[in-house]
């Protein structure tokens, strides 16, 4: 995979936008179990107080909270509340809303206030709260055991307690106007048995006394509590707006980016396939390069999409839910480690087991992908043979083999999510008995715990998302390798760095000089020692036994083969000096087998020459014997022809190629073999148009009929790869036996004596 990253350099803005996204997409969903835990803890239990300052409070009681505090807490304190009176402006809009303010002043807390600020305060405000509930009601404050304050009337060194609990005492002014020495001791035992009380019983403590004031001043609790659900549920919504838009942008930018690498990649294998030799289609099969073509880059456009939207998610959630969880309750935090270790532990196991069996499963594909191409385009001969029992068999083997490897993976990871849902479930019932413990020590909150529950299975899914991506990451993982292997595949043909101008002097002029050729890895050449030139206005005519050479000597001439030794000379420069597209533009090469594409006669005849006038194909069609035919379609030009060209016969099918190369009006034509489906009145009337039509060309032909190149200047004889004899047919009659043993196997002695 990584050796394909160059790939997504293009798209690298997309794929950072996408991890922007997803990173707001995760915090907003993270954020969402927080607010669940606020609706529980303070709107719910807490009757919509989320903190210990209140939103309002009356000037004495607000004046006793401060008296419990620290100076610089006192200085804090009065930076964010304001006090109201009949003097401000907003005086008429308060009173509607705090009754109280008819009877006595009030404090508000200011808008936009610093929330450090708040949290710094929250702890000490709380506790001097509790300590104003405890003097203004210290029986009942005695009664919940908060406190145990000594009330022996003997003590010198404190008030008498039993004095000040009397219901008759203003307590306030009596610690207020206590020696500065007992005041201190007295609020440092209070201070001193607070701080053995846990934070969150201290915040319901507070609460209460907040709930008290808000009546006092005139509030309605329950549209406190209702406000504030509502005040979330909206947040709530909000942010699973924002998270819904950044999941649509995520999987907007991750189809578009991989969908653009699976362009780019089938446009590369493409072009490299089409530049291969014949060298190098011999390493792949032709079914293993449609497979990699298709459904191994569509491997890669699958994980990316996968892998934008999920890979990247899952890791991001992951510790982001870590983070939160921790925050939420340190204490529960090795029952994430636990389920980490198990998770992870299980996942090494699944990719270890998995990875083998999808490498086997891409080269079982490229198997059932040949073995369904050779029933089909070999339909005809298997029908032929009756053999259609034996090829159902070894389809129905090959496809018995890809279906047991996939059901092995698919049935081994089936289990990856009942295991997951087990870990959930262990998981979550794991922090029930252990949160259920911790809150009824007063250490951790309900709406805590139910936060942790979130944090918890949205760690587990994360890790579940990664474990399906597994699925999909080593398939993927061995398509890439596939792609890259033929990405990488070193070309045999390559064009020169500085090409060679060509000699008009020896225009059309082909010669091998000591050309031998072997293929890669054989140990044998197959060509040994070639040497001929074929001139421009005259046919040169290779002939020998099947497996001499002929096509691989022809084939040379093009490039589609390289040769091994010697050098091959056009216009008396060295093909090798040529760039191939200049070379092959000199060329009209005819294939042994004529191949037609799908589209029309016109398109077909087109690719020898873009935009090829009317009256030039119709010269081609004629010099190629092909015109009667095309004339007798009520389409003519425009006769749709199927892929392969199966519609029409192997004779029109041969014509049509010949025209095709025609069309180019080339310097040089080779005819491999290129007359073997024609009839004899048909071959004799194309060989005479064309060297009535084509006098002026270089014209090669491979034949294996001695009637189609007996009249031709120069008869190359190849016999086991090299040339053993070269003239004319009068001449080669005379001193070659190979070319007499051909001649004479094809014509009477008659006919030859008659065309010598």
């Amino acid at each position: 995979m990584i050796k394909l990253r160059k790939y997504l350099k293009p798209f690298i803005f997309s794929i950072i936008f996408s991890i922007v996204f997803l990173l707001i997409q995760a915090n907003c969903e993270l954020s969402l179990p927080d607010y669940m835990s606020k609706i529980v803890d303070y709107g719910i239990q807490n009757g919509g107080i989320e903190n210990n300052l209140p939103n309002v409070i009356r000037e004495n009681e607000y004046e006793k909270v401060k008296f419990f505090l620290e100076e610089n807490e006192q200085q804090q304190l009065d930076s964010i509340y304001s006090k109201i009176t009949k003097e401000n402006s907003d005086y008429d809009k308060y009173k509607k809303e705090y009754s109280i303010l008819e009877k006595e002043n009030v404090y508000v807390l200011k808008n936009n206030v610093n929330k450090d600020i708040i949290n710094s305060l929250d702890l000490a405000v709380g506790k001097s709260e509790i300590i104003v509930s405890f003097i203004d009601n210290p029986e009942k404050m005695q009664k919940q055991n908060l406190f145990d304050i000594d009330t022996n009337e003997g003590d010198n060194k404190t008030a008498d307690m039993s004095l000040m609990m009397s219901s008759n005492t203003d307590m306030f002014s009596l610690i207020k106007n206590m020696p500065k020495e007992n005041r201190y001791e007295f609020l440092n035992k209070i201070n001193s048995q607070l701080d053995n009380i846990p934070e969150t019983s201290i915040s319901q403590i507070a609460c209460t006394y907040i709930k008290g004031e808000y009546q006092q001043v005139g509030l309605n609790l329950e549209n406190v509590q209702s406000s504030y659900i509502l005040n979330i549920g909206i947040k709530m919504l909000l942010i699973a707006f924002i998270s819904a838009v950044c999941a649509i942008a995520v999987g907007f930018l991750a189809s578009r980016t991989a969908a653009g690498v699976a362009r780019a990649l089938r446009k590369d294998v493409f072009a490299k396939v089409e530049s291969f030799s014949n060298v190098e289609f011999n390493k792949f099969a032709v079914s293993s390069l449609i497979t990699r073509t298709t459904n191994d880059i569509t491997q890669i456009q699958m994980l990316i999409v996968m892998g934008l939207r999920i890979l990247c998610y899952a890791p991001i959630m992951g510790v982001i839910a870590i983070m939160k969880a921790l925050s939420s309750s340190t204490s529960m935090s090795w029952i994430i480690l636990l389920a980490v270790i198990v998770i992870l532990g299980f996942m090494m196991i699944s990719f270890s087991i998995v990875l083998p069996r999808f490498k086997k499963i891409q080269k079982l594909t490229d198997k059932l992908n040949l073995v369904a191409r050779e029933n089909l385009s070999g339909l005809m001969v298997i029908r032929a043979f009756g053999t259609e029992d034996f090829e159902e068999k070894r389809f129905d083997d090959t496809n018995k083999t890809l279906t047991k490897n996939n059901l092995f993976v698919n049935r081994f990871m089936m289990f990856l999510m009942p295991f997951m849902m087990l870990v959930m479930n262990l998981v979550q019932l794991l922090i029930v008995w252990v949160g259920a413990n911790q809150i009824e020590a007063s250490t951790l909150q309900v709406g805590d715990m139910m936060a942790f529950i979130q944090y918890a299975m949205q760690i587990i899914m994360a890790f579940l998302m990664i474990s399906m991506m597994f699925i999909m990451v080593p398939r993927a993982s061995v398509s890439a390798n596939r792609i890259n292997e033929v990405l990488q595949t070193p070309l045999e043909l390559k064009d020169p760095k500085e090409e060679k101008p060509f000699d008009d002097n020896k225009k059309g002029v082909v010669k091998f000089k000591n050309v031998s050729f072997a293929y890669p890895g054989a140990s044998e050449y197959v060509l040994h020692n070639i040497n001929f030139t074929a001139s421009k206005g005259e046919t040169t005519a290779i002939v020998g036994s099947t497996g001499s050479g002929k096509s691989t000597l022809v084939q040379l001439i093009p490039r589609l083969f390289e040769a091994s030794k010697g050098e091959i000379l056009i216009d008396g420069v060295n093909i090798k000096d040529i760039n191939q597209a200049h070379l092959r533009d000199k060329i009209g090469y005819i294939p042994q087998k004529g191949v037609l594409f799908k589209g029309t006669i016109r398109s077909n005849l087109e690719y020898g020459k873009e935009n090829a006038t009317d009256e030039e194909l119709w010269k081609a069609c004629d010099i190629a014997q092909a015109s009667e035919f095309i004339k007798g379609k009520p389409d003519g030009f425009e006769t749709e022809i199927a892929s392969g060209g199966t519609n029409v016969s192997g004779g029109q099918r041969q014509r049509l190629s010949i025209a095709r190369a025609i069309v180019k009006n080339a310097e040089i034509y080779i005819f491999d073999d290129s007359f073997s489906a024609l009839d004899f009145k048909t071959d004799k009337n194309l060989r005479s148009a064309i060297n009535k039509e084509l006098s002026d060309a270089t014209i090669i032909i491979v034949a294996q009929r001695i009637s189609t190149i007996m009249h031709a200047k120069q008869i190359i004889v190849l016999d086991d790869g090299e040339i053993v004899g070269k003239g004319t047919h009068k001449e080669l009659m005379q001193n070659c036996e190979v070319y007499k043993e051909i001649a004479l196997s094809q014509l009477s002695e008659e006919e030859v004596r008659n065309n010598e």
